[in-house]
C-alpha cells in the first residue's frame, strides 16, 4: 500500500492525524474523507483524490483497453444515435405542424370561397326573379309595344343586362378560385398524411434508440461501478471524437447539460461545502475537456469515482468526476473540446451527472467558482 504524502490539506492537525493511521494500517483515504468535506458524495466521503490505480495502456478505437468490444464505444455512438433521432424528429414534427397548420388556412379559404359562390347564386336568383316580375317572361318587343316607356324601358333592361354579366363574370372567377383553393387543399392535405407518416416513423425510431441507449447505459454504469470498487481504471477507451470547427479557446464540459448543485452550496449530503459545479446529464453523455492541456490524473476510487484532471496551459486545472468511462490517458495532451470521458454515477453519487471543478493546484480544496472561472474566459452557464 502507498503511504500518503503527508502534507496540510485541509488544516494543520490533518497531516499528524492522517500519518497516525497510516501507521495503524487504516486507509488514508477512508481517514480523510471522515475528516474532511465529500466535495461531491454523502457526507464526509466524496471529494477523495482516488488513487490512480492501473492505467492502463491506451485501448484501440472501439476497444475497452483490452482489445474486446466497449460498452463505452457502444453508447457513444447510441447517445450520438439519439441525438440525431431527436434533431431529426423535431424538424420533422415542425414541418408537419407548418404543414397542418397551411391545411387548416387552405380550408379557410375555401369555406370563405364556396360561401361568396352561394351568396352571388342567390343574387342571380334575385335578379331572374325580379325580371320575372316585371315582365322578364315576355318576349322583348311584345314588352316595348306594352311598355309605356321605351326607352326607359330599354335603359332598365341594359343596367339589368350588365348587372347580370358582372355578376355571372364574378360567380365564374370565384367558382375557379375556388377549384384552385380545392385543389391546393387535397395537395396541402397529402403531404401532411405524408409528413404525419414520417413523423410516426421517427418517433418510433427515436423510441427505439432511447430504450436501446437506456439499457447500454446502465450496463456501462455497471462495468463502471465494478472498476471503481476495484479502485483500477480499465485504460482509455478511444472514443470517435465529434468534428469541430469551433475556434473557441473554451466550451463548456458538456453539450447539452441542466446545472443543480452549485460551488459552495451547503446541503446534507456534504460534509462542509460543495467543492464544485453539478451538471445533469444522463448517463453515457460526452464529457470533454474545457480547454486544451494534459492530464494530470486519471482516478477510478475514492468518492469521486472516476475521475480525470486536466492542468490547462495557464497554469489552472480542471477535474471531470463521477464518470462511467474515460477516454484518455495520464499524461495525454488533450485539445479543448476533446472527450475526455463519459458522465455517470460512480463514486459517492445520487444519481447521474458531472461533477465539474476549477482549481489552482490538481488537488481537492484548491478550488474556485467553476461559473465564474468559466465566465472569465468566455464561456456562460
Amino acid at each position: 500500500m502507498r503511504s500518503l504524502p503527508c502534507r496540510p490539506l485541509v488544516a494543520p492537525l490533518l497531516p499528524v492525524l492522517l500519518c497516525a493511521l497510516v501507521a495503524l494500517g487504516v486507509p488514508g483515504t477512508a481517514a480523510a474523507a471522515d475528516a474532511r468535506d465529500g466535495g461531491d458524495g454523502r457526507k464526509g466521503s466524496d471529494g477523495s483524490p482516488g488513487s490512480p490505480g492501473s492505467p492502463g495502456s491506451p485501448g484501440s478505437p472501439g476497444s475497452d483497453g483490452h482489445g474486446g468490444p466497449s460498452t463505452s464505444v457502444e453508447v457513444a455512438r447510441l447517445y450520438v444515435e439519439a441525438q440525431s433521432a431527436t434533431l431529426r424528429y423535431e424538424t420533422g414534427r415542425r414541418a408537419a405542424g407548418v404543414q397542418r397548420a397551411r391545411v387548416k388556412h387552405l380550408e379557410r379559404l375555401l369555406a370563405k370561397e364556396r360561401y361568396e359562390v352561394a351568396v352571388l347564386h342567390e343574387d342571380l336568383g334575385r335578379m331572374a326573379s325580379a325580371q320575372y316580375r316585371t315582365g322578364g317572361g315576355l318576349p322583348l318587343t311584345a314588352r316595348l309595344l306594352l311598355a309605356d316607356n321605351p326607352d326607359e324601358l330599354l335603359r332598365g333592361r341594359r343596367v339589368v343586362g350588365q348587372a347580370d354579366l358582372a355578376v355571372t363574370n364574378t360567380v365564374a372567377r370565384t367558382q375557379r378560385a375556388a377549384a384552385r383553393l380545392a385543389a391546393a387543399q387535397r395537395s396541402a392535405t397529402r403531404a401532411r398524411d405524408v409528413l404525419d407518416r414520417r413523423e410516426a416513423r421517427l418517433a418510433r425510431l427515436k423510441r427505439d434508440i432511447e430504450a436501446k441507449l437506456e439499457s447500454a447505459r446502465w450496463t456501462l454504469q455497471e462495468e463502471a461501478d465494478a472498476s471503481a470498487a476495484a479502485g483500477r481504471c480499465r485504460g482509455a477507451v478511444r472514443l470517435a471524437q465529434p468534428e469541430s470547427s469551433s475556434t473557441r479557446a473554451w466550451v463548456t464540459p458538456v453539450e447539452t447539460y441542466e446545472l443543480s448543485a452549485g460551488f459552495d452550496s451547503a446541503g446534507a449530503r456534504w460534509a462542509a461545502r460543495h467543492t464544485g459545479q453539478d451538471f445533469a446529464v444522463g448517463i453515457g453523455a460526452p464529457v470533454r475537456s474545457v480547454g486544451a492541456g494534459r492530464v494530470v490524473r486519471v482516478a477510478c476510487g475514492g468518492g469521486f469515482g472516476m475521475e480525470v484532471v486536466v492542468r490547462h496551459e495557464d497554469g489552472s486545472y480542471t477535474q471531470y468526476a463521477h464518470l462511467a468511462s474515460v477516454a484518455v490517458d495520464q499524461g495525454e495532451r488533450v485539445r479543448t473540446g476533446q472527450w475526455v470521458g463519459q458522465a455517470g454515477t460512480t463514486g459517492n453519487s445520487t444519481g447521474p451527472h458531472l461533477h465539474f471543478e476549477a482549481r489552482l493546484t490538481p488537488d481537492l480544496g484548491s478550488g474556485v467558482d467553476p461559473v465564474g472561472w468559466l465566465a472569465e474566459r468566455g464561456v456562460g452557464l
